[in-house]
């Protein structure tokens, strides 16, 4: 981009207005340092003694046990599905994405149903056998730390999937076909070649796993895991501490800024380039054998059967036993306000992506810069973190805003944004821009500078040429960013359970309370309904990521030409 020494108003109109909305979206985590400055009284010495050391440890062995079992199973899928053939190939590609639609407090509500002393297997045991109580038969305990490691990983397993399988696509064909007429084997071409090429594609998508794993609350409740997210949760709202709550959040967010850290210092020297018309087209794939494509079939569809069709079907057969409910006040109130929640924050978050993009787009300075990635880091922090910085800047405004009407107009507003959702969907905006902006940032990047100075010339301002000319190119990726904030913002539960307004339930606060309750009947109607809804996203999501890099390929490759695989050695 040219500078000039004056600045156009537009361009000044763009940047300040993403420097503001930046602020807005930033000013939660000020918030939360500035009550976490505040006396906490003597609750840290119990704490300190009794309930952190037990919490960090047991954060520490989940968030290392979902790390270890995730990086396993989506690598060897990926593995499998990029680099092999064998029947069933292209249906696992995208089948193994499904577990995305189904929230982890679902899931964990499911097993622990299925799994549980008073459930249908356990029972069933107890029947066929002769059983009489639990100290005849030995059986997995599933409430336990053990329990939400498995829960957990069948469910996050795809981010580390989906980003080294889009690693092993854009690996240079060249290169593999090198290590192979050299005489790499299968095995050795993957460990000492595709491998290390994707560490940080790996590093990526572990990162993301975890710091969902942070995140839950639903789930390591169910279990009965007390993870620090819990301890953030009870000391807020069971000891009454909201200052030592706040300065536990701060110890968590520097957790996860530490993980970020480690995530970017593990790949920063690790940049490779491929050059040359080899690296768009596809490698060869190695053709299996007959029990090498037996094994490679029940390795992919193991995990979408225990983080999708087991939980699914579960929840599929308790449901059809209460579809009376189905047009019940309660069912028909939760669902109503959950889709206005989530279409009212994902309209609000690609708005707000739309602006910071295009902002940065228009003046790529340092300063703004900085500000877009400092409001995009949402993602990384707890929804209970998320909660405490936003409930007390939103109750003091609340609070101005019920003084100044009864000095002007003579009558109190009440709590007038908290108490009607607010409070969420300011929420869902922090917590799921990053979702957003990085999808409609990547979109913008692809639109050559060219149209915008062609624009200029013909005579069109800075927003006449975003409404005319690049919201229609980006029409593809504003569906694909609307649709994945829309089912993150359904399935949010720990910021939507402490930012509610009184009596005011959705979709996955009444799954959340009917656990709590353990009533798995009543959960089961409003879970899949969560669930049905996110799968639709989910596969279009993972349609469109494989078929985008085919047509690359295709365009590079004679129409004739087949699709290339290698036979296995």
């Amino acid at each position: 981009m040219i500078k000039t020494r004056n600045q156009p108003t537009g361009d000044r109109n763009w940047k300040w207005g993403a420097a503001v909305l930046s602020v807005v979206v930033v000013f939660p985590l000020a918030a939360l340092v500035w009550i976490a400055t505040s006396p906490a009284g003597d609750i840290w010495g119990h704490l300190i003694t009794t309930v952190l050391p037990g919490s960090f440890a047991t954060t520490l062995w989940l968030m290392v046990g979902v790390g270890v079992i995730t990086i396993v199973i989506g690598v060897s899928t990926a593995w499998l599905v990029t680099m092999c053939e064998f029947p069933g190939r292209r249906y696992m590609d995208w089948a193994l994405l499904v577990p995305l639609a189904v929230p982890t407090y679902i899931v964990a509500f499911a097993y622990v149903e299925v799994f549980d002393y008073t459930g249908p297997l356990q029972t069933w045991l107890r029947w066929a056998f002769g059983f009489k109580n639990s100290r005849d038969y030995w059986f997995p305990e599933l409430r336990s730390l053990g329990g939400a490691i498995f829960v957990m990983s069948m469910v996050l397993y795809p981010y580390v999937y989906l980003t080294t399988r889009a690693s092993f696509m854009i690996q240079s064909a060249s290169l593999l076909d090198v290590s192979r007429t050299l005489g790499a084997t299968p095995t050795s071409l993957f460990f000492r070649v595709a491998l290390p090429l994707s560490r940080p594609a790996i590093a990526i998508g572990a990162s993301l796993a975890l710091m969902e794993c942070l995140n839950d609350i639903g789930a390591v409740t169910f279990f009965g895991v007390r993870t620090l997210t819990f301890s953030v949760y009870d000391i807020w709202l069971n000891r009454s501490s909201l200052a030592a709550a706040s300065q536990l959040s701060l110890a968590m967010l520097l957790m996860v800024f530490a993980l970020l850290w480690l995530e970017r210092q593990g790949r920063k020297r690790q940049k490779f380039h491929s050059h040359g018309a080899a690296k768009h087209r596809m490698p060869l794939r190695f053709q299996l054998s007959t029990r090498g494509s037996v094994l490679a079939l029940v390795v992919c569809l193991l995990p979408i059967l225990l983080g999708f069709v087991v939980p699914a079907l579960l929840l599929a057969d308790s449901a059809s036993r209460r579809l009376d409910e189905l047009f019940s006040d309660a069912f028909l109130s939760a669902a109503g306000n959950t889709l206005t929640l989530a279409i009212i924050a994902s309209l609000v978050t690609v708005a707000v992506s739309v602006v910071l993009a295009y902002a940065l787009r228009l003046r790529p300075g340092r300063k703004l810069q900085s500000a877009v990635r400092l409001a995009s880091i949402g993602y990384a922090i707890p929804g209970t973190v998320l909660a405490i910085g936003i409930l007390i800047p939103l109750a003091a405004l609340d609070n101005f805003i019920a003084g100044q009407a009864k000095v002007w107009l003579g009558f109190s507003t009440g709590l007038l944004l908290i108490g009607n959702g607010t409070g969420i969907v300011y929420a869902y905006v922090i917590r799921f821009l990053a979702v957003s902006y990085g999808q409609i940032e990547s979109g913008l990047a692809k639109i050559s500078p060219h149209l915008d100075m062609a624009a200029r010339t013909l005579g069109r301002t800075e927003t006449n040429t975003l409404v005319q000319v690049h919201l229609p190119i980006l029409k593809p990726v504003l569906l694909s960013a609307l649709l994945l904030t829309f089912v993150d913002c359904m399935k949010e539960l720990p910021a939507t359970i402490l930012l509610r307004p009184f009596n005011f339930e959705t979709l996955a606060t009444t799954v959340f309370e009917a656990a709590s309750r353990e009533a798995f009947g009543e959960a089961a109607l409003p879970s899949l309904a969560i669930v049905l809804v996110g799968l639709l996203p989910v596969i279009f999501l993972a349609r469109t990521s494989a078929t985008s890099f085919r047509t690359k390929t295709t365009k590079r490759l004679a129409p004739a030409d087949p699709v290339p695989t290698a036979p296995a050695e």
